[in-house]
Parts: C-alpha cells; sequence; structure tokens
C-alpha cells in the first residue's frame, strides 16, 4: 500500500461528498492513519460519524484556518498527541455568496479578501506553522485542491478563480522553499463534482455537462478519481514531483473549445 504506517493530516473534511472525503478514503484504503480539522464544535457529533469508518482517525476543531493564532493552537495539539506527520491535505475554500452570483466586477475588498485569506493564505500559514512546529516528517508532501477557473474565465467563479491563481502561486513558492528540506508541494486541479462548495456557483449543472461532452473522456471525475491521485501525491511514488498543478479532469483542460 502507497502510505502503509504514513500519518496525513487532512484539512478541511465536511461530508461524505467532499473531495477531502474521497482523498481520505483513498489514503486510508492504502494504509494511512488519518488525522483531520473541521469547522464548527456544533459538528463534532457529525464529523466523528462521518470518520469512524477510518479506524484511529482523530479530528480537531479549527474554525479559522487563516488565523494565525489558532492554527498555532491546533497544529501545536495535533504534534503533541500524534507526533509529527507526513502528508497534509489542504481542502478549504470559501468565498461569499454575492461575489459569485454577481459580476467579478462588484466584488468587495471585503469579499476579495475573505477569498484569498480562507483558500490561499491558509495553504500558506498551514506550511509555515508545520515548518515551524517542526511538525513534518522527512520527505513529508503538501497538497492541495484547486480548479480550471484560476487560469480561465468560468461564469459565476468569479473571485474563487483569483483566490485559486493566488494559490497556485503559492504553491510554486512553497515548493521552491521547503524543497531544501525535501518536503514537496503540489496541487491537484480537480474537475468540477457536485459537492457543497459548488452549490454556490451559479448553473453548476451546465458545467459538467460542458465536461462530459467536451473532455478527451467524456466523463466527468469522481472524487474517488481525485482522491487517488492525491494518495499518488502523497506517496514516494511521486517524490520528484514538486511545485506542479496536476490536472485530475477528464482531460478537460487541454481543449481549446
Amino acid at each position: 500500500m502507497l502510505l502503509e504506517g504514513k500519518k496525513i493530516l487532512v484539512m478541511g473534511i465536511r461530508n461524505k461528498w467532499s473531495i477531502a472525503y474521497g482523498i481520505a478514503k483513498s489514503a486510508y484504503d492504502n494504509g494511512a492513519k488519518l488525522i483531520f480539522t473541521y469547522m464548527g464544535e456544533e459538528n463534532k457529533d457529525k464529523i466523528e460519524d462521518l470518520i469512524s469508518e477510518f479506524e484511529g482517525s482523530k479530528a480537531y476543531v479549527l474554525d479559522d484556518a487563516a488565523n494565525d493564532e489558532l492554527v498555532k493552537e491546533v497544529f501545536s495539539k495535533i504534534k503533541e498527541e500524534n507526533g509529527k506527520i507526513d502528508g497534509l491535505v489542504h481542502a478549504i475554500a470559501h468565498a461569499n455568496t454575492e461575489d459569485l452570483h454577481n459580476d467579478f466586477i462588484y466584488t468587495t475588498k471585503e469579499g476579495y479578501s475573505n477569498a484569498v485569506d480562507v483558500s490561499a493564505y491558509s495553504f500558506v500559514l498551514s506550511a509555515r506553522v508545520a515548518k515551524e512546529q517542526d511538525m513534518l516528517n522527512e520527505n513529508a508532501s503538501l497538497v492541495t485542491l484547486t480548479y480550471h477557473g484560476s487560469t480561465k474565465v468560468l461564469e459565476g467563479y468569479n473571485v474563487m478563480g483569483v483566490a485559486k491563481a493566488a494559490l497556485e502561486a503559492s504553491v510554486r513558492y512553497l515548493a521552491e522553499n521547503l524543497g531544501k528540506n525535501g518536503i514537496r508541494v503540489n496541487a491537484v486541479s480537480a474537475g468540477p463534482i457536485k459537492t457543497l462548495s459548488a452549490k454556490g456557483i451559479k448553473d453548476f449543472s451546465s458545467i459538467l455537462t460542458v465536461v462530459e461532452e467536451k473532455s478527451p473522456l467524456h466523463r466527468n471525475v469522481t472524487t474517488t478519481q481525485v482522491g487517488n491521485v492525491a494518495t499518488f501525491l502523497l506517496s514516494y511514488m511521486s517524490d520528484s514531483i514538486t511545485g506542479q498543478i496536476i490536472y485530475a479532469d477528464s482531460g478537460y483542460n487541454i481543449m481549446g473549445v
């Protein structure tokens, strides 16, 4: 198994339909011990029930992944109770609903800052705190999630596209910074999937239809497929890959029309 004996921290688990869950399941099926962060103490019972199938896993509340002090506090507790980790999966993003439904030009300063803070800065912060707290084992791998809207204009994606572009640039700079310590940093650009977050995107179902019609494989992707790509990036099988945006989208990104 690719991740036998490895400890993987998955940040941003929400429900069984999320990409984070797909990654967690693939990692667990490949031998990983899982640690999770989630939002909201009120969700504790729901999250514990969700991860109960992952034997030996633990979950920690992290209400704001872009808050320096909160991340330091939670990461310190995770390290104290679990020791060092071998991989970190960042599955956290947010944009205000009105900033997705209105034209991009009407994005507010608050909405712009929120999207970039939560969706991009939180990954930089997580990497920095993990490094500063000596939380990462040798040859650790960091993986985040992005989307094609970072490089192409997609109606309704708006400020999230800007945030994902910042995230992808952050992947490259983090890869250079952490490479000297043997730590790899990559992103998976997943095709559109019916997640809770996707419901905020206007006419999302039409995007699914276009990918099915136009992608080389003529099908949409699943959380399981994306999870398998993330597991590969977390494993020794990808130890020569860093600073990359790996597309898991049935090839849709290569098409011109």
